[in-house]
């Protein structure tokens, strides 16, 4: 239902993660050293309450731990 009816609700990232592998995509590994430097980037320059982690190949980003970005990157299988 599009308009002022519509109601957009938030999804977990492990619930993507099961939808995409069902749907035939295959999920591509994190860079290892780049994570490294972002984390040694965050820990320096940004705000302490600012979260960073890596989740089964999800680059987590959150506030106060509560995760508000969760990226990664999918190939078709």
């Amino acid at each position: 239902c599009e308009g002022l009816e519509r109601v957009e609700r938030p999804e977990t990232y492990k619930l993507w993660q099961v939808r995409n592998t069902k749907a035939g995509f295959k999920q591509l590994p994190l860079d290892s050293e780049l994570m490294a430097k972002l984390r040694t980037m965050f820990k320096q320059w940004y705000h302490r309450d600012f979260d960073f982690d890596e989740d089964n190949n999800w680059m987590l980003q959150g506030w106060k731990g509560r995760i508000l970005y969760a990226s990664t990157c999918w190939v078709p299988a």
